[in-house]
């Protein structure tokens, strides 16, 4: 009897260790046929590369010598601030958060082994039997009055519910890595309007400085043509008024790039620090790519398509892991160790070491429909997964074309605005060489400074409104 006793504890030995090994199979499939798409490594979300430092030398170091302002270029920013950001360090630790909760699902599939000790004592009762008096133990359920047990566990629970679940969570892992990329090209996009805001507030500051010194200049000049008697005192007013008014828009001016300064160094620096400054890459930019390249690299390389669909196929692996609760659940146990009168491998030269094995069989009979309640809500989220990516991808497309449209828009005003600074600079110079000959008047002069100094900022802010549209399109697309 014991021989046959030993027969069919190797027999499921052998069956334990090949549905271990089946299973083992099982997952490692799993882990790779489904996660191909989010295994493709992301493209790097980086910001374009300048065309051309403003100076030489500029190259943004990151230990500047003692007291001397740090050189931030446009890529050293972007970095500080991936570091530093509050919202995007959420997001990745979000997606940190996701991979862990693959590896504990991934867990939950494979066998578990654990290693149990432990040590009963029962009160007996001293009965005679057959004028022998032996302790018997007063509860039943035990079988000596010392029992000691200490055995190796190896566990394995054959569920639907825990291959689905996951599967699931490497849908979510996509779907998170997805969402850190978007954000990372947010960020992009928030520095660069920080960034060169800050480049523009410094030009603007430069022409008004620029501006009050022909003011000045004019009102110089104007108040020697009246002590020469060539013009009325009048136009010495309007040229006072006019120096005055420029003098405001250069403490405006200087407002505003203090403020643009602090903007930017709250994205870029753990501290609050100012003494930094920036390099000036502004350049005449190469022009877009066709409409037909930049929808292909839309389709490929959106993250938020991918997050979209990623999220589909976790709701899928969701509602497959409910029909679970329909079906039975079956586990597995193997046990190897002793249990015994004594913590002793042998006890009165009997072996004490021994294995056993159970197979455990759950059929669900009534549970008053919470099985179907939770297949439900699992349908009824995969039916919002579906209309949420058909919403991104017909949002994406309109999205596409209006980025586009502002980036080609700004592209191609770009060499009027650089074309009309150009005039008005020499209509500044032509006009107040015939206010000196006595055949402009003090209103042409004045408007010709007025237009130059407008036509010079509109210049800068269409020069940054195409790097911001640049940025805003690349959020959809990556670099190209």
């Amino acid at each position: 009897m014991l021989r046959h006793f030993a027969g069919h504890l190797r027999v499921w030995s052998k069956g334990i260790f090949l549905t271990a090994v089946l299973t083992c199979g099982f997952v490692a499939q799993a882990q790779v046929a489904p996660a191909q798409p989010a295994e493709n490594p992301a493209p790097e979300v980086q910001a374009p590369e300048p065309s051309a430092p403003a100076a030489a030398g500029q190259t943004g170091d990151p230990a500047p010598p003692s007291g001397a302002p740090l050189v931030l270029t446009l890529q050293d920013a972007l970095e500080r601030a991936k570091k530093n950001s509050p919202e995007y360090r959420s997001v990745v630790t979000d997606y940190g958060l996701a991979k862990e909760d693959k590896v504990q699902a991934r867990a939950a599939v494979l066998p578990g082994v654990n290693f149990n000790t432990s040590a009963i004592y029962t009160s007996v009762n001293n009965l005679a039997t057959n004028g022998v008096i032996a302790p018997t133990p007063r509860f039943i359920a035990n079988n000596s009055q010392h029992e000691y047990i200490s055995q190796g566990n190896v566990h394995e629970d054959l569920s639907l519910g825990n291959v689905a679940a996951f599967r699931r969570t490497q849908f979510l892992e996509a779907a998170a890595k997805a969402r850190a990329e978007i954000a990372a090209r947010g960020l992009v996009v928030t520095v660069v309007q920080a960034y060169y805001g800050f480049v523009v507030a410094q030009r603007k500051y430069s022409t008004a400085q620029r501006a009050a010194s022909e003011g000045r200049h004019f009102l110089d000049l104007s108040q020697k043509l009246e002590e020469g008697g060539e013009v009325a005192h009048s136009d010495v007013v309007k040229a006072h008024i006019q120096e005055q008014q420029q003098q405001r828009d250069l403490q405006e001016a200087q407002l505003e790039m203090n403020r643009s300064r602090l903007e930017l160094a709250v994205l870029v620096f753990p501290d609050f620090n100012e003494n930094f400054s920036v390099v000036d890459d502004l350049q005449m930019p190469e022009p877009l790519p066709d409409f037909t390249e930049v929808q292909t690299a839309a389709a490929r390389k959106n993250p938020e398509l991918r997050a979209a669909v990623a999220s589909l196929q976790a709701a899928r692996q969701d509602v497959l892991g409910s029909w679970n609760g329909f079906l039975p659940s079956r586990s597995l146990d193997y046990f190897y160790g002793i249990d015994a009168t004594r913590y002793a491998t042998y006890t009165d030269g009997a072996r004490n070491l021994g294995s056993s094995a159970v197979a455990t069989l759950q059929l669900p009979i009534w549970n008053w429909g919470a099985n179907r309640s939770r297949l439900k809500q699992a349908d009824l989220r995969r039916d919002l997964a579906k209309i949420e990516l058909s919403y991104t991808q017909r949002a994406l497309l309109a999205k596409l074309q209006t980025l586009y449209d502002e980036a080609r828009t700004s592209r191609s005003e770009l060499e009027s605005l650089n074309e009309s600074a150009e005039l008005a600079a020499e209509s500044l110079r032509l006009t107040t060489l015939r206010y000196q000959a006595g055949d402009a008047l003090v209103l042409e002069v004045v408007d010709a400074q007025t237009t130059l100094t407008q036509a010079r900022n509109a210049f800068n802010d269409g020069q940054a409104r195409f790097r911001l549209a640049l940025a805003n399109l690349q959020t959809l697309t990556g670099n190209f």
